[in-house]
């Protein structure tokens, strides 16, 4: 991830750290449980924002930065809630190699029609 180690005190925004577990269902089948881990502080930046179509519907996605104290247990396939809104962790990485800071990529998609 190409960003700046944040200053101090810009870890201002408060999210909840979600991790995905599969579950079996009677039918036979499996659902994904999003399961609450721990708040934590972070920084979340909006980057970018696209519309597209999924599932024969029209769908927005936008990605976000979102930079927490360094973790060892996130992953790809979390989720951070962030003010109601579901952020899918696509990648995390060591923001400047020194495990001081975890700077994670998300997306959020949102059906419009």
């Amino acid at each position: 991830m190409s960003e700046r180690v944040p200053p101090i005190g810009t870890l201002t925004d408060r999210v909840q750290l979600k991790r995905r577990e599969m579950t079996s269902e009677d039918e036979g089948g499996h659902v994904a449980l999003f399961v609450p881990v721990t708040s934590l502080w972070a920084r979340v930046r909006s980057l970018t924002g696209r519309q597209g179509t999924s599932a024969d519907g029209r769908a927005v996605e936008i990605s976000h930065s979102v930079v927490v104290r360094f973790r060892h247990d996130v992953k790809p396939g979390d989720r951070m809630v962030y003010r109601g809104r579901n952020l899918d962790v696509v990648s995390a990485a060591d923001l400047n190699g020194r495990r001081a800071y975890l700077s994670c990529a998300c997306s959020e998609t949102s059906f419009t029609g």
